[in-house]
């Protein structure tokens, strides 16, 4: 039965020349599992936010959007609030009280029901997604990945018929984010809930849909079952292939009349059917020696919040050398953002030494730290936005770097083009996708032309393809002397760009390693295409490398 239906949608914002949605047609039938795809800007949260009437966005609409073969716009307040739910991306911007058990309750009480209906789902949503444990711990409290958790529990206590996530895991770290998945995936198979999902980190996603609706530019390009889009995406020149998951990504490499295979199973068995493995190591070269200058040194650091608080950071030690790329990994809350902002300077430690440069950072004065040395993206982009348009941010840093504003306008334009934003310079910040808001971002600290880069969460809502101009764009400021340090739980992506991976545990880096030796060894934070490739190879440890070695061997013989 037809729960959903999309007629002919198009929707343009304000100010905008070209539109965000044109002619977007589609059904959904109840319990479905419907996954959304698509490059940065393409349309994907639009979409979503327009299915859900009280998070419209303002503009110009065309189209109709049915529910139970109602119109929209005819539903009552009651059935639009209450049977389509949706979990946005930031799960800061959801919660809306100081407790866990009154944010189980809130939507509830907004409904008028009785006391005793209110605690008995509450009761109900807090046992299924085991939050007993923080049931009455305060929301600022929270880790990421618990917070995701009670926004989804808040809203499946409103008995949602439809659920709506807009790339609920992009916050989160693997582990967490394969536990959000699989809840999803048991609210669908258990409960029959119709779910639609945008997501960008498709491993594990890709495989739970039923169809996958493939965006671009604010089109449907593809509307499939996972296995024939993938079958479809084969030969695509495009950055939408290059987000599928790693399976498929291999099996369309080796361009070979195959089944397309989805997970790590099915990537195994395509491995070993056809494919020898007499050469199991790839050849890499050696790194350049490490006789560089020094760019960042910590000390047995220690860092907490307050003073009769526990210890975020715990006898930390770390040396960067000058144009080195250094990936932090760990789980949410381990202290990784903490530490970044310890190396910026915004925070203090209360024991230990930081040194930038080899000067202790607490003798650099004024702003001589940060004009032309040290700059901080951090993991939420819009807060380094201040004016009405990208454009007059990026102008507005003529009044800490000085010099002539006409060469600082030129660089602008050369920022843009080579980020592929110049048409998002004169439309507000907070008008973009988040994808397009950490583009813009990177933008803005590269005009500032440091010599240290500070990374928080880089590649978060961002589509495939950027993520490849990103990690060329990190290599080129690399060949320019620039020392990169990010945080990221993207671990695909560390795998491609470091020199060297850490993982921060117990509020202490416990391990540091080149990716070959740092991913091979783990079991979670490592890649899939490891996790495919290493019963059959040593060291393959992203898609290119099992592709590499699997060309290399040959087929298997008859």
């Amino acid at each position: 039965m037809e729960i959903l239906r999309i007629e002919n949608l198009s929707f343009s914002y304000p100010l905008r020349d070209t539109a965000a949605l044109s002619d977007v047609s589609f059904q959904v039938k109840e319990g479905e599992f419907i996954l959304l795809c698509g490059e940065s800007g393409c349309g994907k949260t639009t979409l979503l936010k327009l299915i859900k009437r009280e998070l419209a966005p303002q503009g110009e609409k065309s189209g109709a959007i049915y529910y139970r073969g109602v119109r929209q716009d005819d539903l009552d307040e009651r059935t639009s609030a209450c049977k389509i739910g949706f979990v946005m991306q930031n799960p800061e911007n959801q919660i809306v009280t100081e407790k866990v058990w009154h944010e189980l309750a809130f939507g509830l009480e907004n409904m008028g029901l009785q006391t005793e209906k209110i605690r008995r789902r509450v009761g109900e949503m807090a046992s299924f997604f085991g939050i007993q444990n923080w049931f009455r711990k305060k929301t600022d409290e929270l880790s990421g990945g618990q917070k995701q958790i009670l926004n989804l529990a808040a809203v499946m206590a409103m008995q949602p018929e439809i659920l709506i996530l807009d790339e609920p895991t992009s916050q989160l770290d693997p582990i967490a984010a394969s536990d959000f998945i699989a809840t999803i995936s048991k609210l669908n198979q258990d409960m029959g809930l119709t779910i639609l999902m945008t997501e960008h980190r498709l491993e594990e996603v890709f495989p739970l849909a039923d169809r996958v609706l493939v965006m671009k530019k604010g089109k449907v390009l593809l509307f499939d079952e996972p296995r024939l889009v993938g079958n479809k995406l084969k030969n695509a020149d495009n950055g939408i292939s290059q987000g599928l998951p790693s399976a498929i990504r291999i099996y369309q490499g080796l361009n070979d009349n195959m089944p397309c295979p989805l997970t790590v199973k099915e990537g195994r068995e395509l491995l070993a059917d056809n494919y020898d493995n007499r050469v199991r190591r790839l050849h890499r070269g050696k790194k350049a020696p490490a006789d560089a200058e020094t760019a960042i040194e910590l000390r047995g650091v220690w860092f907490r919040y307050l003073k009769e608080s526990p210890d975020i950071i715990e006898d930390t030690s770390l040396t960067v050398k000058k144009g080195e790329l250094v990936c932090l990994l760990g789980g949410n809350g381990s202290g990784k953002t903490t530490l970044l902002n310890i190396i910026a300077g915004a925070n203090r430690p209360y024991k230990g030494r930081v040194k930038i440069f080899g000067k202790n950072i607490r003798k650099y004065k004024g702003r001589e730290l940060y004009v032309n040395g040290l700059t901080l993206l951090p993991q939420n982009p819009q807060t380094v936005f201040i004016k009405e348009t990208v454009r007059d941010d990026y102008l507005e840093l003529s009044k800490v770097l000085g010099g002539d504003l006409n060469a600082l306008q030129r660089r602008i334009d050369q920022i843009a083009e080579l980020l592929s934003i110049s048409d998002l310079l004169d439309v507000h910040p907070y008008d973009l996708s988040g994808g397009e808001q950490q583009k813009a971002a990177i933008g803005k600290i590269l005009l500032s032309e440091p010599r240290i880069i500070l990374l928080d969460e880089p590649t978060k809502g961002i589509d495939a393809g950027y993520k490849e101009q990103l990690c060329s764009l990190l290599k080129d400021l690399q060949k320019r002397g620039i020392t990169i340090m990010l945080v990221s739980h993207d671990i695909e992506f560390c795998a491609r760009v470091a020199d060297r991976c850490g993982m921060f545990f117990d509020h202490t880096i416990i391990s540091f390693g080149e990716p070959e030796e740092f991913f091979c060894n783990n079991n979670f934070y490592t890649t899939v295409a490891n996790r495919i490739s290493r019963a059959m190879f040593d060291n393959a440890i992203t898609t290119e490398d099992v592709i590499e070695l699997c060309r290399e061997n040959g087929r298997r013989s008859e």
